[in-house]
């Protein structure tokens, strides 16, 4: 079954992103991941099955794995507590996050170890990735000779996320924290890009977010999932050319072959996209964890929902 949309009796919503619907608790939040799917800003009309769950699998497994490098936001307060029904606890299974109020940051915290997206675009018009320069001769899906740090703006009601500069960052959350961020976010993406190679996985780029609890700097939100981060498989890994994925870039590709304009309404996604897309968020949550979905079914008949 899809989880396209929640109404929890009993519950104040909060906000419903594009993904994911929040619960105001008081001094806690409830994240619920539907399946939900959003490509260029725009929610896409046909659901994505178990993506939700998946994708809250992943990042409850990095949150837990990261936790020697900064704290995140996640609470120990059991979904029984606060959801007594057990249906509603059925469908919400493996979906949800109860987590700590923070204080978000205004910014993503972006790194980038190898040239692909927004960062190739710019180093083929000006030899720099987000303003550093940049060895000449490099191929799309080059490994870069170090990670690089790129944070950006976290745009809000539709707008486009702006790539900025380290010193920009530091204007707008202070230094000594701006290099706090920088130096966590490149520990993060180190240790993680080391651990997916071993299983296959390539992380060509990931976001995190952090806010504050209490003062203290916390991770946030979601952690090195496939809508985070860009996955690529290490046995197929040819740089020159676009790589497969792990993440929507199927979905992408699609769209971009339909001729949509990537303004809403978006069109709806044919079965055999779905099921593509389904089996690469399977195969990174297997891969990562070593893990199966929990009542992962056969995508022709997920695809019902």
């Amino acid at each position: 079954m899809c989880v396209v949309e929640t109404r929890l009796p009993g519950l104040k919503l909060l906000k419903r992103g594009k993904v994911r619907d929040v619960y105001d608790l008081g001094e806690e939040l409830l994240i619920v991941a539907t399946d939900r799917i959003s490509a260029f800003d725009v929610v896409l009309p046909t659901p994505i099955p178990g993506k939700g769950r998946i994708l809250t699998q992943i990042s409850l497994f990095w949150f837990a794995r990261m936790r020697h490098i900064v704290p995140n936001h996640l609470s120990p307060t059991p979904l029984a507590a606060l959801v007594r029904d057990a249906g509603t606890l059925s469908l919400l299974a493996g979906r949800t996050m109860v987590v700590k109020k923070a204080r978000p940051l205004p910014v993503e915290a972006i790194v980038r170890g190898y040239l692909s997206g927004s960062a190739l675009h710019e180093y083929r018009e000006r030899g720099t990735v987000c303003g550093i320069p940049l060895p000449p001769g490099l191929r799309e899906a080059d490994r870069l000779p170090e990670p690089l740090f790129t944070p950006s703006t976290k745009a809000e009601g539709g707008e486009h996320d702006e790539n900025i500069t380290l010193s920009h960052l530091e204007g707008l959350i202070g230094a000594d924290l701006a290099r706090r961020v920088q130096e966590i976010s490149l520990r993060l993406y180190a240790e993680a890009a080391a651990y997916a190679l071993e299983r296959g996985i390539i992380v060509a780029d990931t976001k995190f977010e952090f806010g504050l609890i209490g003062g203290e700097l916390v991770l946030i939100d979601e952690l090195l999932t496939p809508d985070s981060s860009r996955f690529w498989p290490a046995d197929g890994y040819a740089p020159g050319k676009a790589q497969p994925s792990f993440d929507k870039q199927y979905v992408r590709d699609y769209l971009l072959a339909s001729g949509w304009d990537r303004r809403p309404p978006a069109p709806p996604l044919p079965p055999d996209v779905v099921a593509r897309t389904v089996e690469k968020y399977r195969e990174a949550l297997r891969r990562l964890t070593g893990r199966d979905e929990e009542g992962c079914h056969d995508p022709g008949v997920t695809l019902e929902c």
